[in-house]
């Protein structure tokens, strides 16, 4: 479920809107179910099937398969190719784009809060002994601010946020969605929270997919001047204690960046990478989505990487490999380059 302090829930779809507004039809019309689509949820989401009444799920890659097969969630948007696919405690809502689909029925349910109201810091944040706000600040309703944290100019904090003690939040860096930790550095122009890329497409054309997620950046992290850090698409986007991103890198939706690690500048880290403790990633580096980047590991300046990279192990190159094996293959194109000169 969305952090309410985050977003608004909408009121709940009757089916037969959902259907409407997606384009889809109930694989078995006669099944019996709630009639009312409540909320939105993960494929993940397992367990009790109490838990999943009401709420919608979708599955669009053979990859997640097995989550399919055990997914509790009351409603499933599928292609007629997995309809067979869905558990008997699920009802399969057949279409032909079922991201697209889950897409335009999050859209009706949930919005993310916006300011309310004209001051620019609302009566109903609370701000401990200690706060300093420079001109310009705007921090919105519902906001928790701890004693010592400094906001400079223009900073804006959207509603609900929250931000932990002797922290720093630079000039026109803005904050929505997220909670931060003591001691968390941001420089001028930081941009935490805002919605990850996300599209789906269906007949109808493209859609934003829905950002339902947050940010939690833990205690003694330091984030450069205009690096992103976007918010989760369902789960969280988290930065581990201590670590430590340079100026102008891009963060995805639902990156675990681990204690420690440290990003240099004009990285960036595709959705759902995973990142273990102490890792480091030289300037320019790029990950591509659902790579899993072992503790203690490195990424060279530039490197490309493809494929999950092994606790400890130091890799360069496009796409990236071993940087024992890639000094070697450069060594040996040198060689035959100068061969072929001669």
């Amino acid at each position: 479920m969305p952090d309410p302090r985050f977003f608004e829930v909408g009121t709940q779809l009757d089916l037969d809107q959902a259907l409407a507004l997606t384009q889809g039809r109930l694989a078995k019309p006669d099944a019996k179910g709630s009639g009312f689509i409540k909320a939105c949820a993960p494929l993940s989401l397992s367990g009790d099937v109490s838990l999943g009444v009401g709420k919608a799920a979708f599955f669009g890659d053979r990859r997640y398969l097995a989550q399919l097969h055990r997914t509790a969630a009351e409603y499933v948007f599928v292609t007629a190719d997995f309809v067979d696919h869905t558990p008997e405690t699920s009802r399969a809502i057949v279409c032909a784009q079922p991201q697209a689909a889950w897409s335009r029925v999050a859209g009706q349910l949930y919005r993310p809060r916006v300011h309310d109201g004209a001051q620019a810091v609302h009566p109903s944040a609370r701000l401990e002994e200690g706060v300093q706000l420079g001109v310009g600040v705007v921090i919105g309703q519902d906001v928790e601010i701890g004693a010592g944290t400094r906001l400079e100019a223009y900073a804006v904090i959207g509603p609900g946020c929250r931000i932990g003690r002797d922290g720093r939040i630079g000039a026109h860096a803005t904050v929505y969605c997220a909670l931060l930790g003591d001691r968390v550095q941001l420089a001028s122009g930081a941009r935490i929270g805002e919605a990850g890329f996300g599209v789906s497409g269906d007949a109808r054309g493209l859609v934003d997919v829905p950002q339902l997620g947050r940010v939690i950046l833990q205690d003694d992290v330091s984030i450069g001047a205009g690096t992103c850090v976007d918010r989760g698409a369902f789960e969280d986007t988290v930065i581990g204690e201590a670590t430590k991103i340079d100026n102008m890198v891009q963060i995805a939706h639902n990156v675990h960046l681990g204690r420690n690690c440290i990003v240099a500048a004009h990285s960036g880290l595709s959705g759902s990478v995973v990142v273990g403790d102490g890792a480091m990633f030289g300037g320019r580096a790029g990950i591509i989505d659902h790579i899993t980047i072992g503790p203690g590991a490195k990424v060279a300046a530039g490197a490309s990487v493809f494929k999950d990279v092994p606790p400890g192990v130091t890799v360069s190159g496009f796409p990236a490999r071993p940087s024992r094996q890639f000094l070697r293959e450069m060594v040996w194109l040198e060689k035959n380059a100068i061969k072929d000169k001669g």
